[in-house]
């Protein structure tokens, strides 16, 4: 059998002002090629979860990712596999340029500035936003600004791609386009979201969380029908 990207066993967490439990026993995997949708209430625990993958938080249970296990000494490594994309793309952009700032994560992690250049230059291609390189991030709209964060995270050269609501601001065209640029790139992805429709359009399995724990997996639209989010399928339907 071949082994998971990303395999979490038993996951717990609580959070520090109220103690209440945000994570309570959740087991994972995620296999290369993949796209899986973390569908779910807000407050399910979905971006906590995520947050956990890449060490951002820290509780209790098992983490490997490509084959690693999640502790302090391979913390470098596994956020070199994983590559975040939060929900408030701005929160990601921070440079005076969309070209440095795309470059930034390759300068970090140790190439000098003539291949980092070159890296964010193909990253931004691939999204298509190599026009845009010399803007400054907060000129650009919520979709450009989110292909942008997405440009500076496969300039990293991540295996996985983790994103958080990633279709938050985006009407509908963005949205599609959007879904058509993650459809293209080879990574793994695990996407949170309340969007039916994007889930449907581009993940191969759903998992729904439900008070800190995964209450059912499956084809998309099956987790959604079975949690009454069948709403959303009608509409989909609808526009098509």
């Amino acid at each position: 059998m071949k082994r998971p990207l990303i395999e979490v066993r038993n996951l717990r967490y609580r959070y520090d002002d109220d103690g209440a439990p945000a994570l309570n026993g959740v087991d994972f995997r995620l296999f290369e090629g993949e796209s899986v949708a973390l569908l779910g209430p807000n407050g399910s625990g979905k971006t906590t979860f995520m947050l956990h993958l890449n060490g951002l938080l820290s509780g209790e249970g098992d983490i490997e990712v490509g084959g690693l296990p999640l502790n302090r000494r391979n913390l470098p490594a596994i956020r070199r596999k994983i590559g975040l994309v939060f929900q408030e793309s701005e929160s990601q952009l921070f440079m005076p340029t969309v070209l440095e700032d795309v470059a930034f994560g390759p300068i970090n992690r140790g190439l000098d500035r003539e291949a980092a250049i070159k890296r964010a230059l193909d990253a931004l291609k691939r999204v298509g936003m190599e026009q845009a390189s010399a803007r400054a991030p907060y000129h650009l709209s919520a979709g450009e600004q989110k292909r942008v964060a997405i440009a500076g995270i496969l300039a990293t050269d991540p295996e996985i791609l983790a994103l958080d609501e990633p279709t938050t601001f985006l009407d509908p065209p963005g949205q599609s386009d959007l879904a058509e640029l993650l459809a293209s790139l080879p990574q793994a992805k695990i996407i949170v979201t309340h969007n039916i429709p994007f889930a449907l359009a581009l993940c191969d399995r759903a998992v729904f969380f439900q008070n800190g724990a995964i209450a059912a997996e499956g084809p998309v639209a099956d987790v959604a029908r079975r949690f009454g989010w069948d709403f959303a399928l009608s509409r989909s339907n609808t526009r098509s």
